[in-house]
């Protein structure tokens, strides 16, 4: 981050990126977790620490109170992301921090107890109109608090934990809950302990998770559940070590996160533990490379964790971010298409959206195309190709339009019509033609900007699987031929490696090798061949894409000796060797794969045993 922060707030927004405010400074800046970049916006209107940061149901985010130290209070004021500016709200009579604030159902903002900026804890509520813009006082909790938490239950009513009932006051065991239909306070069940700088997570059982804290002048390991449905309280496990002023995240699997925090004094920790509702147990997950305490954490649309700023010991506040990604299962399923489809083209744009163009259904050729946006998980259409084709390739190049070529209109028809696509408006231009017509062929950028094409076939027959290879000008919008391969291929895979060579591998071909396991790499200095180590798995109509820096290429799927192939594999690009990893969720004949913002791939449709897949899977390298 640009700024140093200690109780901060950090709020996922709708448009998927975290908006961070505060924390001891009137800073605020957007994390975009697509590229892990930053960007500083304008300041706030007031330096703010231990205030409050609501997302509302426009989008707009309400910030309240906090002060420039622990216990100086200010107003509030409105973020608007269409904008990225700041408003000021009106009407915010008593100033407060340490407070809570809870986006009701009809869109209203509960504003619950703080300390008044004398270190005097506040027993009364204010309801927050974002229609209005006004504010408007409710019933008074049965106790002042400040440091206590509040959680929205399934029913639409306020859940109130704990807090002091001054800034040096008695640690509170109470807990009460809020109707806001009544605008009225109801106590419930006591917590089996006393609790202030805790959290409070709310389960997808719509139980509610109270963990660590200050249990009176000692900081505790235990945690407990409440249960609405009957107001009680239920002990769970206890933590790893005594915890307070954490961070608690609910995960995507149900699991909640906890990390760093205090033992009640230094060195503050660098732990993250996870909670596992099914056995109501505690157990540590990987360290965090910073220690934290009165820091903030966020979840992302990915499903990572954001964790940033707060204090690593006494005196040296904290300017670094870090992601923790859960553990979970090598493939994943994400929205499905809305039209099945195989035979397609999925490219990643500079955009971070992946546009998937083409291909075939049960009616024939496509030439529908849609674009998917991993931050929210959902497809939109965008203009549809010039010609509907299926089999053939599509090339992002370097100004960020995507080449798309060949492939064939119908079962006689192979093509050399080739057409661009621009992101920026989202229309499709023609350009010069193939100098062979051809479908199931691979074209790869390299880093002149060229592009090569590779192998396919130009008609039914297997005679007609190609070896040639021609390469297209961006700048004339023509192609020209180049040295053909050592093996004619079709249903093969290329991939650019970080030497600027190309490798391809597998495909179907002809005579005694119908389907191969063999590579080849083209050097686009010299326009010559040579083979490097074959598969473990002989395939065609398969994945191939490159992985992190580069030094590893991800294949997976296609057709084998035995039918559709769920196998994966990676080539070592150092040594020129194969190694198996897990398997795909389905086996997947001619999917199309591209590799997401987070790192994750994405394939997408193809065909099995069923016919088209509208399923999609996605893989997470080992980190």
């Amino acid at each position: 981050m640009a700024s140093m922060r200690v109780d901060a707030t950090a709020t996922p927004l709708r448009n998927g990126y975290v908006l961070v405010a505060g924390g001891g400074t009137s800073a605020a800046e957007l994390y975009d977790p697509r590229t892990g970049r930053w960007f500083s916006l304008g300041a706030m209107a007031t330096s703010r620490q231990r205030h409050t940061a609501t997302l509302l149901a426009s989008g707009k985010v309400l910030v309240v109170g906090g002060g420039a130290s622990v216990l100086a209070a200010g107003g509030a004021e409105l973020f608007d992301p269409d904008t990225n500016g700041w408003s000021a709200v009106t009407g915010l009579d008593v100033p407060r921090s340490q407070h809570t604030a809870t986006l009701l159902p009809d869109g209203r903002v509960l504003v619950v107890g703080g300390d008044s900026g004398s270190g005097n804890a506040l027993s009364s509520a204010l309801l927050y109109s974002p229609a209005t813009g006004t504010w408007a006082a409710t019933g008074r909790m049965g106790a002042a608090r400040l440091g206590h938490t509040a959680t929205l239950l399934p029913d639409g009513q306020v859940l109130v934990t704990g807090g002091r009932d001054s800034a040096n006051g008695t640690v509170l065991a109470t807990a009460e809950r809020y109707d806001a239909m009544t605008g009225e306070w109801t106590p419930v069940g006591s917590m089996t302990t006393q609790r202030m700088g805790h959290t409070a997570t709310l389960l997808l059982s719509g139980q509610v998770l109270v963990a660590g804290g200050f249990a009176g002048s000692l900081a505790t390991d235990t945690s407990e559940l409440f249960d609405p449905g009957t107001g009680t309280w239920t002990s769970q496990g206890l933590l790893p070590s005594l915890c307070v002023f954490h961070t608690a995240t609910l995960l995507t699997s149900g699991q909640v996160l906890v990390t760093g925090g205090s033992t009640g004094g230094q060195p503050y920790l660098d732990r993250a533990v996870l909670y596992s509702p099914a056995t109501g147990t505690w157990a540590e997950t990987a360290t965090m490379a910073t220690r934290r305490i009165s820091h903030a954490a966020a979840l992302l649309p990915s499903g990572d964790v954001l964790v940033l700023g707060g204090v690593s010991q006494v005196g040296t506040r904290n300017a670094s971010a870090e992601r923790y990604r859960p553990a979970v299962p090598p493939w994943s399923t994400a929205a499905s298409l809305v039209t099945a489809r195989s035979q397609l083209s999925t490219t990643r744009l500079d955009t971070g959206d992946v546009l998937v163009a083409g291909g075939a259904s049960s009616a024939g050729a496509l030439s529908s195309a849609v674009l998917y946006d991993e931050a929210t998980n959902t497809w939109r259409d965008t203009a549809a190709l010039g010609t509907a084709r299926f089999l053939h390739s599509a090339t992002p190049l370097s100004d960020g339009r995507v080449l798309v070529s060949g492939g064939q209109r119908d079962a006689s028809t192979w093509l050399s019509a080739t057409e661009v696509y621009a992101p920026a408006t989202g229309t499709w231009t023609p350009v010069g033609d193939l100098g062979t017509g051809r479908a199931r062929h691979t074209a790869t950028l390299l880093a002149s900007g060229k592009v090569l094409v590779t192998g396919g076939a130009s008609g039914a027959s297997t005679s007609s699987t190609l070896a040639s290879a021609e390469l297209f000008n961006p700048s004339t919008g023509t192609w020209s031929p180049t040295s053909a391969m050592g093996h004619a291929r079709t249903y093969h895979a290329a991939v650019r490696l970080p030497s600027g060579e190309v490798l391809v591998m597998g495909g179907s071909s002809t005579g005694t090798d119908p389907i191969t396991a063999s590579a080849e790499l083209f050097n686009p200095t010299t326009g010559t061949w040579s083979p490097t180590g074959s598969m473990a798995v002989a395939r065609y109509g398969h994945i191939a894409v490159p992985l992190g820096n580069g030094s590893q290429v991800l294949v997976a799927g296609g057709w084998g000796v035995d039918g559709p192939l769920r196998s994966a594999e990676l080539y070592d690009v150092a040594r020129g060797t194969w190694r198996t990893v897990a398997p795909m969720n389905l086996p997947r004949y001619l999917p199309h794969a591209t590799v997401l913002p987070s790192g994750r791939v994405l394939v997408a449709g193809g065909s099995g045993s069923g016919g088209a897949r509208v399923g999609v899977d996605v893989y997470s390298p080992a980190p």
